[in-house]
């Protein structure tokens, strides 16, 4: 009797020992197993423009640097670009030469061709007044009967091919003072006009080596150096609009009803102290098979893709800067 009691006093601590033990698996299992508050994380981005040239040339000067803020019509940079300029002054040259076609036919003869087209109908008006007189001297003489129808024949036949010589020297006047015809005054225009086209158009690619801001916003990028080549179209810098910022969030599917549009959810921002910010969901869009999606079939579910949602600031935040993390708890 006494060894059986000894032997029972033995067993009850280790007993107590691993009751405990399974106790304490067991909570731990519990805490371990339960299902913790999933963060959401996005990112704030902003829009922004590149700025660029239609013509090809070289860095000369830049007026701004990176982080500089600037008001849209403000001047960026410099390009140098002689070929532009050479073909601008080629086109003025050609303006000018074909305004002075157009004002020579609008203009007609000189001065001095216009006086001596006067003077040649002066002297046809006066050779008619002559004739005209002799003609009516003969017409009175021959009426009488003391001139014979030959002469009256041969002084109307003088009257009339004076008549003829001044209406000709009064069409040589009129031309020398009118100028050229309508058709050539019409076709010397057009060619002022097309002169007027070419510089006008390279005149547009001389305003392009003066690179101007579209909008307010902050110089985030610039590309090349001082003294670099850039072609067409390349990108000089990029401008960001920090007046239109959003937040963009990656979300599985499975909580996308967290960000229906027209939501607005509270977020936190640990870059600023973890500031509290409310932003208002605008858009959402499918990321594509290339996206981070999760395999769930083989419990029997199905594959979750991933969504873009948009979400915009409901005020302005002081300090929120492109690429800071914004955190979202449900």
């Amino acid at each position: 009797m006494t060894t059986h009691k000894g032997n029972t006093v033995n067993v009850l601590p280790a007993l107590l020992v691993i009751i405990g033990i399974i106790a304490v698996v067991i909570v731990g299992s519990l805490f371990a197993f339960k299902p913790d508050t999933e963060t959401i994380q996005g990112q704030a981005d902003v829009t922004e423009y590149r700025v660029s040239s239609k013509v090809p040339g070289r860095i000369l000067r830049y007026y701004v640097r990176e982080g500089d803020h600037v008001k849209a019509g403000d001047t960026l940079a410099l390009l140098e670009a002689p070929d532009v300029t050479a073909k601008y002054d080629q086109a003025r040259a050609a303006e000018a030469a074909a305004q002075a076609q157009r004002e020579k036919a609008d203009k007609g003869a000189r001065q001095e061709q216009k006086q001596a087209a006067f003077e040649m109908w002066q002297k046809a008006k006066a050779g008619l007044a002559i004739a005209e007189k002799s003609y009516q001297r003969v017409k009175n003489l021959y009426d009488q009967g003391v001139m014979t129808a030959q002469k009256l024949d041969e002084a109307t036949a003088q009257r009339d091919a004076a008549r003829a010589t001044e209406r000709a020297a009064r069409a040589q006047y009129d031309m020398a003072r009118n100028g050229a015809e309508r058709e050539d005054k019409q076709a010397a225009a057009a060619l002022v006009a097309r002169a007027q086209g070419a510089v006008s158009e390279v005149k547009s690619y001389v305003d392009e080596t003066v690179l101007t801001a579209l909008a307010d916003g902050e110089v985030t990028e610039i590309f090349p150096q001082v003294g670099e080549l850039v072609g067409t179209g390349a990108p000089i810098m990029n401008v960001a609009m920090m007046n239109d910022m959003w937040v963009s969030f990656n979300v599985r599917e499975d909580r996308l009803a967290l960000f229906s549009v027209g939501k607005v959810i509270d977020a936190t921002v640990p870059a600023l102290d973890g500031r509290a910010v409310r932003l208002k969901v605008y858009a959402m869009k499918d990321l594509g098979s290339y996206a981070a999606w999760k395999a769930t079939k083989t419990t029997g579910q199905f594959d979750m893709k991933t969504f873009e949602v948009k979400a915009a600031p409901v005020a302005p935040v002081a300090g929120l800067r492109p690429g800071m993390s914004v955190l979202f708890n449900p």
